[in-house]
């Protein structure tokens, strides 16, 4: 049980700090990439923290009348599951990254070589 208490409003400004601390080439791919936040991941799925969903960079142009990437963050699994809220500022980005590192075309071993596991 988390003992963290925020709003989804303070919740989507850590967010916002995750994406305005992406450092530059990788800023500009979030530019062009929607960062969204649904406060319960999907009904029937794992507690996912963060979904991507779209075409890698690696793969090209995105396809006539495909929808353009988007990332979403899930509100809940992740205040309940950190204890902190240097915890859950910290799980915020790493997810921010990893979703990110999906639309660069990085598949799950790479990412959590990478530490956004």
């Amino acid at each position: 049980m988390s003992l963290i208490r925020i709003g989804l409003e303070d919740f989507e400004q850590l967010v916002q700090v995750a994406i305005d601390d992406v450092p530059e080439p990788f800023a500009s791919l979030l530019a062009e990439t929607a960062v969204v936040v649904e406060e319960h991941s999907p009904p029937g799925q794992p507690a996912l923290y963060g979904l991507y969903q779209g075409h890698p960079i690696t793969v090209g142009q995105i396809p006539s009348g495909a929808m353009p990437p988007k990332i979403t963050v899930f509100m809940h699994p992740l205040v309940d599951h950190c204890r902190t809220l240097d915890e859950l500022e910290h799980q915020v980005r790493v997810t921010v990254l990893h979703e990110l590192g999906h639309h660069l075309g990085m598949d799950e071993d790479h990412l959590h070589r990478l530490g956004y596991g």
